[in-house]
């Protein structure tokens, strides 16, 4: 079936509603007992991801009655809703906050992001901040805009072909495997800047604005974390690809994803990251 602009645009107000009524009023916020640890002390849920997650839900089942809902925190209790991806013909995908960690802690960089999927394929998604009320998205048909509350529309384009040693990224060093790190440290000579924001949706969208130039997952992947920011990277002119050249969707939970800016790039950053395949 399709999801069409109206689509579009009925689910980026659900989102902005849920940001309005769950997520903002608790940041900074939270009450005692809103913060609970889930797999490690680093992993973190909050009043706001639940919340959030259950008003979106709601109004996504409410708007399109045939889709699969999967959202984090959803799959966190039953890690089997995961697996329909790939057989629905239309799931949304809910990260309800990302970058929880940050916002526990008051960090203002966190966002909320959504992917649309059909049989596993993503068709839209959208990267949403809250603080600032806008948002990056994009159509598998269409082009990457940054949207803003006013209702301005700006095309979005990754950065321009750069020599290694000026390429700023993201690389989340702390989710690597142990037995790799202090090789993955070595890779950061090869460039710029390495760096991690802790929040999946800000690293992407600063990929789609130019403003960094690559971004490698940890191995573990989660179809919220990257199902939106793959697409949208994509469509504003990037490659985002796995680590072994396979092409990605959201189906897949193990293996490096890399986002560049131009084919080039992704063979040139590939090849200092190579060394995961082994």
């Amino acid at each position: 079936m399709e999801f069409g602009v109206a689509d579009q645009e009925r689910l980026v107000r659900i989102v902005r509603d849920a940001a309005r009524d769950q997520i903002l009023p608790r940041f900074r916020n939270l009450a005692d007992g809103g913060i609970r640890q889930k797999s490690s002390p680093d992993d973190l849920v909050t009043e706001a991801d639940t919340e959030a997650e259950a008003q979106i839900t709601q109004a996504v089942r409410e708007a399109w009655p045939q889709a699969v809902v999967v959202g984090e925190e959803a799959v966190a209790a039953d890690p089997s809703l995961a697996g329909r991806i790939g057989e629905a013909e239309l799931a949304v995908i809910i990260d309800p906050v990302d970058g929880t960690w940050n916002f526990a802690k008051g960090l203002a960089v966190f966002g909320v992001i959504v992917a649309v999927t059909r049989f596993g394929r993503c068709v839209f998604g959208a990267l949403y901040d809250p603080i600032a009320d806008d948002w990056v998205a994009a159509s598998a048909d269409g082009s990457a805009e940054l949207v803003r509350a006013t209702g301005i529309r700006t095309a979005v384009r990754v950065s321009r072909k750069k020599p290694l040693d000026q390429m700023t990224g993201h690389v989340p060093l702390f989710l690597m495997p142990e037995d790799r790190m202090s090789r993955m440290g070595g890779t950061y000579r090869h460039f710029s800047r390495v760096q991690t924001l802790g929040c999946s949706c800000h690293e992407y969208r600063f990929l789609a604005l130019g403003l960094t130039d690559f971004c490698l997952s940890s191995r573990r992947l989660n179809s919220w974390d990257h199902a939106a920011g793959a697409l949208i990277c994509q469509r504003a002119g990037g490659v985002s690809r796995m680590l072994d050249g396979r092409g990605y969707d959201a189906t897949l939970t193990d293996g490096y994803l890399l986002t560049a800016p131009d084919p080039e790039s992704w063979e040139r950053i590939r090849d200092v990251y190579g060394f995961l395949l082994d």
